[in-house]
């Protein structure tokens, strides 16, 4: 809704300004004839323009867009006999209008010229405030010496009064009456009755849509408006308060310099507040903007090839980043995702989607008191994203594959106390991991993006069940062996063993030992293989794919050092007892053939999770 108005408001802005706007006769004024979004197509047009007639000039907006006019003329009325004949001649825009230079900045058009300082110093200069040129302190007549009474007790006293009163300041314009606004807002045109609907809706007193309609919805907002700045309540804007309106729209756009900023590095469009952020660096998949002049705002473009894991693992990892604190609405579509999070110090939101073998999307970053200004620029950056051409160079191709701290250059992340591995055991999302490893946690992530709570504890066994607080749907989830493997077997344990260092676990082969432990405990199965603490938690497999048991933490003491490649799982028939007895369903194996190597690091990476505990 605003993007549609956004891209006209410069011209809306500035036709609502100039038809507002009293204007003395002997004022300078122009003849706006156009208005755009950016400075190359404004120089073009002026370039145009300068061929076809001459005396053409550019100022920028405070909306940000770039005009074009003719001029400088006398005054308002000689602007408008220049314009009816030049429309009469097909020469300009039909919708072009005079105005004085309330609404121009900064010239940019004829390179190096600044008509508006002219102007004024010509209007200072006849106004009497600047001493002719052709004037010294010489040639002025001398000041007639004033005698002081020598009686006088005082230095007040001493000086004689003032030869006259100053004059009193002239009264304020009156402000007009009901049927009086009624008239003049009866002459707007469309473009000005939509900007002012803009500017209601910026300012959260109108939430309906741009239509330039001024119905019931616009009548109440404009009452609202009206009541917040003191004026009295009629829901008809009077010319005064149209304008005063418009300029503090216009202001707040300024102070945030929204601009169209086209990446052709990221392929992306979108509006930026270019006053608040600077383009930095490109590392990829981001295009960085640092905060510019202390403005707490930060701001990232996503750009990178990949799938829809692509985009999954991204949406995990950002999880794991500072600038994307813990507390805030989460949500994963089928081919987007938008993350939010605040805390004390600091807000994000963050948007991006898979389409067309591409992830794209942005990220903003702003400190606390920019809340009310960042809630406007967000409706402005998410309307106005655009998507073309490529991706960026050297992007990852699978977010989920990758080292973190390669995808995340820049980026400072978020790392928890530690981290074990664990594995899915339903089709909800519930997980097995390590009781040992999230004792002590104040809060538990299953693959560092969703929250879990601890839905069943087994001391005896050294195991826990998670479950997500938002279900999940595994692509693989355990089945466990209900019969005696066999000595000698191979194995192969699934884990972090470099825990948050990777986004996928790693497959580490070895044998089945024996199927009791060293002292005969009947639930515990011996392993040769050497493993990691990351490692603890994670589901240990046959060749079939079928869960043996679960990779216990070391316990290794100063009394008794057992060698680095013995270790232990807790026997998967006394898992599914513990889970069951618990009301956890936990699937038996269902039969089937051996797997190639490939298949089972497919299978272990679908089922496998990291499982962290934070402080």
């Amino acid at each position: 809704m605003i993007k549609t108005m956004f891209r006209a408001a410069g011209i809306c802005v500035a036709v609502l300004i100039a038809c507002l706007s009293p204007a003395a006769a002997q004022d300078a004024a122009f003849l706006q004839i156009e208005a755009h979004p950016t400075l190359r197509v404004a120089e073009e047009r002026a370039q145009q323009y300068e061929v076809q007639q001459g005396n053409v000039v550019g100022f920028r907006l405070p909306s940000g867009w770039y005009a074009l006019a003719l001029g400088p003329f006398d005054g308002i009325d000689d602007a408008n006999v220049v314009r009816q004949r030049l429309r009469a001649e097909g020469r300009i825009p039909s919708d072009a209008f005079a105005t004085d230079t309330t609404g121009y900045r900064t010239q940019f058009w004829p390179v190096g010229a600044d008509i508006l300082t002219e102007l004024r110093a010509q209007r200072t200069a006849s106004d009497g405030l600047l001493t002719p040129p052709d004037l010294t302190t010489d040639t002025l007549p001398a000041l007639p010496e004033v005698a002081l009474d020598p009686a006088a007790t005082s230095t007040q006293e001493a000086f004689p009064a003032p030869l006259a009163e100053p004059e009193p300041e002239p009264e304020p314009e009156p402000q007009e009456t009901l049927p009086e606004a009624r008239r003049s807002e009866s002459l707007l045109s469309r473009d000005e009755r939509a900007a002012l609907q803009i500017a209601l809706q910026w300012f959260d007193f109108y939430n309906a849509g741009i239509d330039a309609a001024f119905g019931p919805g616009t009548r109440n907002s404009m009452a609202e408006y009206q009541a917040d700045r003191g004026f009295e309540a009629t829901g008809v804007l009077t010319t005064r308060q149209r304008l005063q309106l418009i300029r503090e729209y216009s202001d707040e756009l300024a102070a945030l310099g929204m601009e169209l900023w086209r990446d052709e590095t990221a392929g992306i469009e979108v509006q930026l507040p270019m006053a608040m952020v600077q383009f930095d660096r490109y590392e990829a998949p981001f295009a960085h903007f640092s905060e510019r002049d202390d403005s707490g705002v930060r701001a990232l473009l996503i750009s990178q090839t990949g799938t829809q894991a692509t985009l999954f693992g991204l949406y995990e990892i950002m999880q794991t980043l500072e600038i994307v604190p813990v507390n805030g609405a989460r949500e994963r579509q089928t081919n987007s995702f938008v993350l939010t999070g605040q805390n004390d110090t600091l807000r994000s939101h963050t948007f991006a989607q898979f389409r067309d073998g591409q992830i794209k999307g942005y990220t903003l970053i702003w400190t606390p008191e920019r809340d009310e200004q960042m809630e406007r620029v967000l409706a402005m950056v998410g309307d106005s994203f655009a998507t073309f051409g490529g991706a960026m160079p050297d992007a990852a191709g699978q977010a989920s594959a990758v080292v973190r701290r390669d995808l995340m250059s820049g980026l400072e992340v978020r790392r928890p106390e530690h981290s074990v591995s664990g594995f899915y055991i339903d089709a909800v999302g519930t997980v097995v991991t390590s009781l040992a490893g999230i004792e002590g946690c104040g809060r538990v992530t299953i693959d560092e993006a969703y929250t879990a709570q601890i839905v069943m504890r087994d001391a005896a066994l050294g195991i826990a069940a998670l479950r997500p607080l938002e279900p999940l749907v595994p692509m693989a989830f355990a089945q466990f062996l209900d019969t005696p493997p066999q000595i000698a077997d191979e194995v192969a344990v699934a884990g972090f063993s470099f825990e948050d260092m990777l986004t996928r676990p790693v497959l580490t082969f070895g044998t089945l030992q024996d199927v009791i432990g060293l002292n005969g405990e009947q639930n515990l199965r011996r392993l040769s293989l050497e493993v990691m603490p990351g490692d603890s938690g994670g589901p240990v497999f046959d060749r079939r794919g079928a869960v043996v048991g679960m990779l216990l933490p070391r316990t290794d003491d100063t009394a008794r050092v057992l060698p680095d490649d013995v270790n232990f799982a807790i026997a998967a028939d006394d898992i599914r007892t513990a889970l069951m007895q618990s009301d956890i369903d936990a699937s038996a194996y269902r039969g089937g053939g051996a797997m190639t190597p490939a298949m089972l690091t497919r299978t272990a990476a679908d089922m496998t999770v990291m499982v962290s505990c934070w402080n």
